[in-house]
C-alpha cells in the first residue's frame, strides 16, 4: 500500500514516471471492465483512454479515504456510461409495471468464457443493466440513479437479461446433448 500512496502522491504533483506506473499497474484491470461495458474491443480501449484522463485530472479529489482502486473503477464506470448515454448506445426500456420472475443460473454447468460470450451478446439496455448489478454489485436504486431511470426498470430489465441468458444456456445445453447423442 505505501508503493500505491507514493504512486498516488507522484501523481498529484504531475510525475510523469508516477502516471506511467499507475498506468501500468490498473490499465489491464480496468480494461477489462471497460469491455463489459463496450460494444467492441477499439470502443473499450477509447473508454480506458478516457478514463485514465479523467483519474488523472481528479486525482486531487482522491483523499486516501477507501480503496484507490474502488475509485478508479468508479470513474472508469461513469466514463463508460456517460460515454453511451451521450451517444444513445444503451436504450434503457423502460417497464415499470415489470413482475419479478425468479431466474437462476447454475454457473457450475457453464463454461465462463461461453458465459462472458453470452453477456457480451445482450442487447444493450440489459446487458448495461446485468453488469452493473450481477458483476459490479450496485444496488438497483444506484443503477436507477446512474441511468436516471425507475428502479422497476432497474429490476426489470435485470430479469429480462436473466431470462435471455437462461434460454441461451438452455439451448447450448440441449444443441450438446444432442450432438452428443
Amino acid at each position: 500500500m505505501k508503493n500505491n500512496i507514493d504512486l498516488i502522491k507522484g501523481c498529484k504533483q504531475g510525475a510523469i514516471k508516477a502516471q506511467e506506473q499507475l498506468y501500468k499497474l490498473y490499465s489491464s484491470s480496468l480494461f477489462a471492465l471497460c469491455l463489459k461495458y463496450a460494444p467492441n474491443y477499439q470502443e473499450a480501449q477509447d473508454v480506458l483512454h478516457d478514463s485514465f484522463i479523467i483519474i488523472f485530472d481528479k486525482i486531487d479529489q482522491y483523499n486516501y479515504n477507501g480503496s484507490f482502486e474502488g475509485w478508479i473503477k468508479r470513474i472508469t464506470i461513469n466514463t463508460a456510461l456517460q460515454r453511451y448515454k451521450n451517444k444513445g448506445l444503451f436504450s434503457i426500456v423502460v417497464d415499470d409495471n415489470w413482475t419479478e420472475e425468479e431466474v437462476h443460473i447454475d454457473e457450475n454447468k457453464v463454461d465462463l468464457k461461453f458465459l462472458l460470450e453470452l453477456i457480451q451478446a445482450l442487447p444493450n439496455q440489459y446487458r448495461l443493466v446485468f453488469n452493473l448489478y450481477v458483476l459490479d454489485g450496485y444496488s438497483h436504486k444506484e443503477i436507477a440513479a446512474m441511468l436516471e431511470i425507475a428502479e422497476g426498470t432497474s429490476k426489470s430489465n435485470l430479469n429480462r437479461a436473466k431470462k435471455i441468458l437462461k434460454t441461451k444456456i438452455e439451448a447450448h445445453h440441449s444443441a450438446t446433448k444432442s450432438k452428443l447423442g
